[in-house]
C-alpha cells in the first residue's frame, strides 16, 4: 500500500482513511453510498474483514479494520477494487448531472499512476494507523463518530445513518461490527459517557 503509512503489521486492526481523488463529494449521493455499505458488508461475509467502526462522509469513509487472514493490505485493495467498479458501473447507468465532469477528474488522476489505465477513483494509500492500545481505538471511534456532528450535518452522532455510532450506541447498524470493548466507562457512567459524546437522543 503506497502513500500516507504503510501497514507492517497485516495482523493488527487500523484506522484508515480512504479517500476519492481530487476530493470529489460523491457520497453526497445515497446510491454511492450504499455502495461502500454493500462492499463492506461482502467483504465481512466473504473475505474476513472484522470491522470495528465505519463512517461514510461525503468525499471520504472511514474504517477501523482488522483481516482475519493476516492480509490486510491485500483487502483493502479488493476492497477498493471492487467499490471503484460499482461506482464506475453506476455513474455509467444512472442519473448522474456531473457524470462528464466526475468521469474526467477520475480519467486525469490517471496521468501520474501506471497502475489504472482507465479510471482512478480511490487515492493511494490510506493513511493507515496501527491500533496499538484499546484506548487508541476509542480515540478513533469517537473521532469516526463524531464527525458528521462537527460537520453540522446531524446534531447526534446515533442520528447518522452511515456510520456504526448507532450500533455502539443501540446495537443498530447498516453493518454487522465487531464491537470494541470500552476502557474509558463502567456500567454506572455509560449513559453519561454517551451523552457527553452527543451519542445519545
Amino acid at each position: 500500500m503506497k502513500g500516507g503509512y504503510i501497514i507492517r503489521d497485516q495482523e493488527k486492526p487500523h484506522f484508515l482513511t480512504c479517500t476519492i481523488v481530487d476530493w470529489i463529494d460523491i457520497f453526497t449521493r445515497k446510491s454511492y453510498r450504499d455502495i461502500v455499505i454493500d462492499c463492506l458488508d461482502f467483504c465481512i461475509k466473504n473475505k474476513g474483514m472484522v470491522l470495528f467502526g465505519y463512517g461514510v462522509m461525503s468525499n471520504h469513509i472511514y474504517i477501523i479494520v482488522q483481516s482475519k487472514e493476516g492480509k490486510l493490505s491485500d483487502l483493502i485493495r479488493d476492497f477498493k477494487k471492487f467499490t471503484a467498479k460499482r461506482i464506475l458501473e453506476a455513474l455509467h447507468q444512472e442519473p448522474e448531472s456531473r457524470k462528464e465532469w466526475i468521469l474526467e477528474r477520475f480519467a486525469k488522476a490517471t496521468e501520474s499512476h501506471s497502475r489504472n489505465t482507465n479510471y482512478q477513483i480511490w487515492g493511494y494509500g490510506g493513511h493507515a494507523e496501527e491500533i496499538f492500545k484499546l484506548k487508541f481505538m476509542w480515540d478513533k471511534l469517537n473521532y469516526i463518530h463524531l464527525n458528521p456532528v462537527r460537520a453540522e450535518i446531524v446534531e447526534k452522532a446515533i442520528h447518522y445513518v452511515y456510520s456504526s455510532a448507532s450500533y455502539y450506541a443501540k446495537d443498530k447498524s447498516l453493518l454487522n461490527i465487531e464491537l470494541a470493548d470500552n476502557p474509558i466507562i463502567n456500567t454506572s457512567d455509560t449513559k453519561e459517557f454517551w451523552k457527553y459524546n452527543n451519542y445519545d437522543e
